[in-house]
């Protein structure tokens, strides 16, 4: 079994980026409520579609409408299934695959590696395959690297939810779901 977070870790990144602990356990709340790790080790991942559409300027969306297309969604169940989706795309386009999924308890898209403090992006991937608290560790280093920080700390949901998962993130209510977590930990 992987390790999971604990309480020391919560307090010691929450000093680092200057916010309350319980602002980071409402995004792991939002981000992958059933946490890093699948029951049988692999990493909680949620492959997306739409962006490996973009990244591949949409290539395979004739011959794999269901791992390459231009509409967000269709993911399907959560677990192995989004596994199994990222292993047909990585026969198409390998980097482009890696980098159209959200990893870990805290879903960091993979072509955000640079931002999440790795150098390559299977630099990345192995380090969000390790244990939760170096999936915590490039959370702070993407809250740090593009200034999210401030939205934490002032518990602006709607702009963080904006910042960390795009413009569509009052289609999923992320805004909302981080503010009730909030309240729940606090």
């Amino acid at each position: 079994m992987k390790e999971k977070l604990t309480e020391q870790d919560f307090i010691e990144v929450s000093k680092k980026i200057g916010c309350d602990v319980a602002s980071i356990k409402a995004f792991c709340e939002v981000e992958a409520p059933n946490g890093g790790f699948l029951p049988d080790g692999q990493v909680t991942i949620l492959f997306e579609r739409h962006v490996f559409y973009r990244l591949t300027k949409g290539k395979f969306f004739k011959t794999n409408p269901d791992v390459c297309n231009p509409k967000a969604g269709g993911y399907g169940p959560s677990g192995q299934h989004q596994h199994d989706r990222l292993a047909i795309a990585v026969k198409l386009d390998r980097e482009s695959a890696l980098k159209s999924c959200s990893w870990g308890k805290f879903q960091i898209m993979g072509f955000n590696y640079k931002s999440a403090g790795f150098a390559s992006l299977q630099e990345f991937i192995n380090s969000m395959s390790v244990n939760e608290r170096n999936q915590l560790l490039a959370f702070v280093n993407f809250i740090i690297n593009n200034n999210l920080g401030q939205y934490l700390r002032s518990k602006n949901w709607v702009k963080l939810a904006y910042y960390y998962n795009g413009s569509d993130y009052k289609k999923n209510n992320y805004d909302v779901k981080l503010a009730k977590a909030y309240l729940k930990y606090s």
